[in-house]
């Protein structure tokens, strides 16, 4: 993947979530201001972010040893390391190494755009994709 292309791609998909995080920002202060978060249990008080009840009973405790071991999911270890390989890319002058930095950063920028084409055609996510839409009203 050029290099130009593969920044070109991370920027398209920065502006895509950016656009994503301020539509949620106003759809959740339009509804906080007609009170729909007043009433909700535990309202106002903390909330405990280990806790794994829409877990199955079954996967609890294997849930709990993989984060407890600091297991990531596949597309999030990659793009954890595609944000690591920029941050060394835009700390460094040295232009071989440059080179061998964006060629690793190429390689997992491909990679994760592949797992996420392929997640896209699966029916849970086009079902999960459609609910998103007609929430949103599109």
């Amino acid at each position: 993947m050029d290099d130009s292309l593969a920044q070109g791609a991370m920027r398209v998909e920065e502006r895509t979530m950016d656009i994503l995080a301020k539509i949620a920002e106003q759809r959740i202060r339009e509804a906080m201001e007609r009170g729909e978060f007043d009433n909700l249990p535990f309202h106002g008080q903390p909330i405990n972010l280990d806790d794994l009840v829409g877990v199955p009973e079954h996967l609890r405790m294997g849930y709990k040893i993989l984060k407890n071991a600091g297991v990531l999911p596949e597309e999030m270890q990659l793009k954890k390391e595609i944000v690591s390989l920029k941050n060394l890319l835009d700390a460094c002058y040295n232009e071989t190494e440059k080179q061998t930095l964006q060629q690793k950063m190429n390689e997992k920028m491909l990679r994760y755009n592949m797992m996420m084409e392929k997640q896209l055609h699966k029916p849970t996510y086009q079902k999960y994709h459609a609910k998103i839409m007609k929430k949103l009203g599109s």
